[in-house]
């Protein structure tokens, strides 16, 4: 039996050896970066299969520092290596189900946002179906399914005691942080000039909305760390605090607008929550954006402010670039509205299914009004319509809109009376954190479409992920948070 099994680890032994070799010399000889992750990917698949909460945290760690690869001409990308690992996780979230259909429990079920997540899905296959882009759309579908296997439903396994929360958070913070040094030093070489970050960040992240959005998610687990960590020494929460002065730092040097004032109203969602009044914050955010809306539309007069297109550029500072901001001369706030008008106007074809996700792009500009024609409209990149609940009506529709909307309301509702009802501080403080960083993550959004992006989405659904097990646990704090 022992010469067996001697026998049974050389061949794994030679085989592993060999196909590493393999790789290696493809890579040589292609040029392929894919040819190197190879043997790794053998090796993450065979943890997966003998220990997959070790393997999701092993994915969780490397998410804020995958980077996106081209292949093939830049005809195909993926990020690396996060997005293979949520595949993976797929397939395993498939394979866990079959096994046990009532795998997943109860109280999981029950929960509003599980409700409103499930209706979202399931309207966004019916616009897939109807799309006038099926193959972007399918693409876009499949993304979004493993993202939901992997940060919506893999977590109700995961997180069961209060040194799984505090892993989660040391496993985001670790690697975040030491991307933020390397940016900060290359920015630093750069003079930290306005123009100069986003070659700072560059392969890091997308851009610097990407990288400031997702700091403005993560600086919430840390000012709740410093809360929680009182009374236990001096030396912990200084160097606490020092990273959260050091975060703070960074989202300003990224000079993106949204983050900053994301910042703020995460920490307004806080006091509304401590202060049981933040179900007053959506209904009043969303009365105003009505009242702008409404008034921009009649007798058009959105037109009134339509920008001088050989004063409306960008900025070389950011302090003028904020002033341009209100002076209507900034070119890519003129450029955001640009496009939310061309949302709008199309939206009115195709009100209840939307042209299908992934679809935008193709179809908007003949619906813009050129008086609001930027520097920047020719729009090589093929971004999108720069707010979520505009990019949720013209690609999915009014109902994926107001699905949309109804989730954060929820989610903010939900997060008030769970934190209420908790008697455990640490719990209670994971409740605001969590609440914080979806409340980041809207504000962004509504001033961008990240969600879809694989660092920013993977904390968005994560968030609504936490937030029903937060759930469930203040309900039955005698129990752990899933049942083994």
């Amino acid at each position: 039996m022992h010469l067996l099994l001697s026998n049974h680890q050389r061949t794994i032994h030679i085989a592993g050896i060999s196909l590493m070799v393999l790789c290696v010399l493809l890579f040589a000889g292609l040029g392929s970066l894919i040819f190197l992750a190879v043997p790794f990917g053998v090796l993450f698949l065979a943890l997966l299969f003998f220990n997959w909460k070790t393997a999701f945290w092993i994915m969780l760690f490397f998410i804020p520092c995958s980077i996106q690869v081209w292949f093939f001409g830049d005809t195909l990308s993926t990020s690396l290596p996060d997005e293979p690992m949520m595949w993976l996780f797929l397939l395993l979230t498939a394979a866990l189900i079959a096994s046990k259909p009532t795998m997943l429990p109860q109280w999981f079920w029950r929960s509003p946002l599980t409700l409103i997540v499930v209706l979202q899905y399931a309207w966004l296959i019916v616009t897939v179906i109807y799309s006038h882009e099926p193959f972007f759309s399918v693409k876009f579908l499949a993304a979004k399914t493993w993202f939901l296997a992997s940060f919506f439903i893999i977590p109700v396994f995961i997180f069961r005691e209060k040194k799984d929360w505090k892993k989660a958070f040391i496993l985001v913070l670790v690697p975040t942080t030491i991307l933020m040094t390397v940016i900060f030093f290359k920015h630093w070489r750069l003079g930290f000039s306005f123009d100069k970050i986003q070659p700072a960040l560059r392969y890091l992240f997308y851009n610097h909305v990407d990288y400031s959005t997702f700091l403005s998610m993560v600086l919430p687990m840390l000012c709740m760390a410093y809360y929680m960590c009182k009374g236990k020494g001096l030396f912990l929460r200084t160097f606490i605090l020092g990273l959260i002065a050091f975060y703070l730092v960074g989202i300003y040097l990224a000079y993106a607008r949204a983050a900053v004032v994301a910042v703020v109203f995460s920490f307004t969602i806080m006091a509304a929550i401590r202060w049981k009044l933040v179900n007053f914050i959506m209904p009043a955010f969303y009365a105003f954006v009505i009242f702008i809306v409404s008034f921009a539309a009649y007798k058009n007069t959105y037109i009134d402010y339509r920008p001088d297109y050989t004063r409306t550029f960008m900025r070389k500072s950011f302090k003028d670039h904020i002033v341009a901001t209100f002076k209507g001369e900034d070119m890519s706030s003129m450029e955001r509205i640009y496009r939310w008008i061309g949302a709008v106007r199309m939206s009115t074809d195709e009100p209840l299914k939307g042209y299908g996700p992934n679809s935008f792009y193709y179809y908007y500009k003949p619906y813009t009004v050129t008086s609001f024609v930027t520097y920047v409209s020719r729009n090589p990149e093929k971004s999108t319509t720069h707010n979520y609940f505009l990019l949720m009506l013209v690609e999915q529709g009014i109902p994926a809109m107001i699905l949309y909307g109804l989730l954060v309301f929820v989610f903010f509702a939900q997060a008030q009376k769970i934190y209420h009802r908790q008697k455990d501080r640490f719990y209670k403080s994971c409740t605001l954190a969590v609440a914080m960083v979806f409340a980041a993550s809207f504000i962004n959004n509504f001033f961008s479409e990240l969600i879809e992006t694989h660092k920013v989405g993977s904390l968005f659904y994560l968030s609504v992920a936490a937030m029903i097990i937060l759930d469930h646990q203040s309900r039955k704090p005698q129990e752990t948070v899933v049942p083994s």
